[in-house]
């Protein structure tokens, strides 16, 4: 099979005849074999129904239903471990994505040997105060610290050699930082593709601007996983001990003083008395719990760790 298309949902009644429409006549003029997969993340109108009746008439059609609102990440993960196309290319449902783009993305994968071409909406229709510029800062902040240079990692349009999702992990709000996920597990054939944009033609968005907050946390959480998430230790316990050393230090350089003091004659200099001793005292406990994470993240990666945090109440 040439093609699976994921597709996320969340009460998406209004487009989705019109979207597998375009996605139909799209491959079917270009001569690609394809999967659609809806992922219906807990929609509380008639986008399940009206899915199940196009699958009456497109056994192509593919889905899965959530007990409830997971999130993308989760969405995605769920149609990736189903996927059976070369090509896997994501976009969402609000038809905000061109499916006309799908041809040259699936070439740009096959024939020019791309692991991950991203959607680029440089020209965008959004809100300019709440969606345009806060999604400039974030990019550029993730491009800094990723070391991917891709000007919208936002963008739901992409496309993914099979074997890319099928190695890479997506979890909690990580669907945005896919390519950044993937160049950690040695794909780093990534490119970007300039894509159309049009408002959204029905409905509401569902991301508010709370999903920069959550980008930028999750940014800091990716930079510090692929740094140290297979070697906990050589952070916390490379910080642990150089903390615990200088308490150590600090604590014996206050009692060798003190003995001099002693040998002296000197008396009546209390140790306690000295704010260096809750310091040094302090930096050694510190030191000591940072070094029992360490131990302690390097027994917890040792386990098979499931990021399958969803329950799916219905695959059709």
């Amino acid at each position: 099979m040439n093609l699976s298309i994921v597709i996320p949902l969340l009460n998406e009644e209004d487009s989705l005849e019109e979207l597998f429409s375009r996605i139909d006549k799209v491959c079917t003029t270009s001569d690609l074999s394809y999967e659609i997969w809806f992922v219906d993340d807990g929609s509380t109108d008639l986008s399940w129904s009206i899915i199940e009746n196009m699958k009456v008439q497109h056994p192509q059609i593919h889905a899965i239903k959530f007990s409830r609102n997971y999130g993308k990440s989760q969405a995605l993960h769920a149609a990736f471990e189903r996927t059976n196309g070369d090509v896997v290319i994501t976009m969402d449902a609000d038809l905000q994505d061109f499916p006309e783009e799908i041809p040259e993305l699936y070439n740009m994968v096959i024939h020019d040997n791309y692991d991950i071409v991203s959607g680029w909406k440089k020209k965008r229709f959004d809100n300019v105060m709440t969606k345009n510029i806060p999604s400039k800062l974030f990019n550029a902040a993730a491009r800094k610290v990723s070391g991917v240079y891709l000007h919208d990692f936002n963008c739901g349009l992409k496309a993914y050699k099979k074997q890319v999702v099928k190695s890479v992990d997506v979890y909690g709000d990580m669907h945005r930082y896919i390519p950044v996920l993937a160049a950690n597990a040695g794909f780093r054939r990534i490119t970007e593709k300039e894509v159309q944009h049009q408002a959204r033609p029905y409905g509401t968005s569902k991301f508010g601007t709370e999903r920069f907050v959550r980008g930028f946390l999750d940014l800091i959480t990716l930079w510090f996983v692929s740094r140290f998430g297979g070697r906990p230790m050589h952070f916390f316990g490379a910080v642990g001990t150089l903390m615990f050393i200088v308490g150590f230090l600090s604590a014996l350089w206050l009692g060798i003083s003190k003995l001099i003091d002693v040998a002296r004659g000197i008396y009546g200099h209390l140790i306690t008395n000295n704010p260096w001793f809750f310091i040094a005292l302090t930096m050694m406990i510190l030191g000591s719990l940072l070094f029992v994470a360490g131990f302690l993240g390097e027994m917890i990666i040792r386990t098979n760790r499931e990021h399958k945090n969803y329950n799916i109440d219905e695959v059709i």
